[in-house]
């Protein structure tokens, strides 16, 4: 599978840059693998696809305010310093990206915060935009952690291109959300109101959680055209001995399991027996999955609309098949879904 596969031409328009007023209001293309038929519906009326004892399986990282505005010492110049992964908790060393790079290097200063409340140090050099900071602080790690938080800006992706606004911090959110790792929201899950999963569970819907911190890699362009010479970034995965035992009785049972966006697809696929039941998992995965790939584990799947080259358009076509999930991008285009992080939502069973 080639990469130029993957191109076709996006409005700019058709781009969100806001959320839906109410997050399961958005609008949802339901797709049918077996007979190629696609409806119009909004997000709510999942619940008319989903059976009693069927399995949602959500991934329940947590996002948080990764992207700091800091000046280095001596010349002023301003910086931009993305916060990747923290390194350690007593060091308070973090893998961080920071642009511009060019004039970092070890051992400057940078500083953060109007009054300077926060310093770090660069301390190595990863990448050609990669940075390892120590942050020099000594108050509590509670203390350091929610100076960090005042300061932080919540990361939303560039091609949003726009200000980031307070209402951010929520909506760039699930309402899951529960281990803080992650530097990108798991878009698919961000449709799922408070209300609409009350419902699901009256209606005998059973959830599992899985955890993967979102990394900038979601984002980062594919560079080759021969797709089997890509490399993943690594992200963190965990899969729990419960969430085990819940998926692998629906697939006993014959009911549906719904992988709840790309990043719980990558993670159910990157544990799987050679009977394709589930397996726990505590660890990295760097798994990409593109068509042809053969999905073992979930039999439906929740997914927003991705944007050109993107290795989450390549796991949607992967599930749901090349010239399906292609014809269906065609017809988005033409009834004016929004794509992309706050986009509109795509079921395909």
């Amino acid at each position: 599978m080639k990469l130029s596969k993957f191109k076709f031409n996006l409005p700019k328009e058709l781009i969100a840059k806001f959320p839906s007023a109410h997050r399961d209001e958005a609008r949802m293309m339901v797709v049918h693998k077996d007979t190629g038929k696609i409806e119009h519906k909004i997000f709510k009326d999942i619940i008319e696809y989903v059976n009693d004892q069927d399995v949602l399986v959500f991934n329940n990282t947590k996002v948080f305010p990764a992207r700091l505005y800091g000046n280095k010492e001596k010349t002023g110049a301003k910086i931009e310093v993305f916060l990747l992964r923290e390194l350690s908790r007593e060091q308070r060393l973090w893998d961080v990206l920071v642009d511009p790079a060019r004039k970092i290097r070890i051992g400057n200063k940078l500083y953060f915060g109007e009054d300077d409340s926060l310093v770090a140090e660069v301390i190595d050099n990863t990448t050609s935009r990669g940075r390892t900071l120590r942050f020099l602080f000594d108050g509590s790690y509670e203390e350091f952690k929610k100076t960090l938080y005042d300061l932080g800006e919540t990361p939303l992706p560039r091609f949003i291109n726009r200000e980031v606004e307070p209402e951010d911090r929520d909506r760039y959110q699930t309402v899951f959300a529960k281990h803080e790792g992650a530097v990108a929201a798991p878009t698919a899950g961000m449709h799922f109101s408070r209300e609409l999963l009350k419902r699901l569970e009256i209606q005998g819907i059973d959830f599992a959680e899985i955890t993967l911190h979102v990394g900038l890699g979601n984002f980062r362009s594919v560079d080759v055209e021969d797709l089997t010479k890509h490399k993943m970034d690594s992200e963190k995965i965990y899969i729990s001995e419960e969430a085990v035992r819940k998926v692998n009785k629906a697939k006993d049972k014959k009911q549906n399991v719904i992988a709840v966006g790309t990043t719980v697809l990558r993670t159910l696929e990157s544990s799987v027996s050679t009977t394709g039941h589930l397996k726990p998992f505590d660890g990295w995965t760097n798994k990409f999955i593109f068509p042809p790939y053969q999905v073992k584990v979930p039999n439906m799947m929740i997914s927003n609309f991705h944007l050109p080259y993107s290795t989450l358009l390549m796991m949607v076509s992967a599930f749901g098949g090349f010239d399906l999930i292609a014809d269906a991008y065609k017809t988005a285009i033409k009834e004016g879904y929004r794509f992309g992080t706050y986009g509109d939502a795509m079921l395909i069973l």
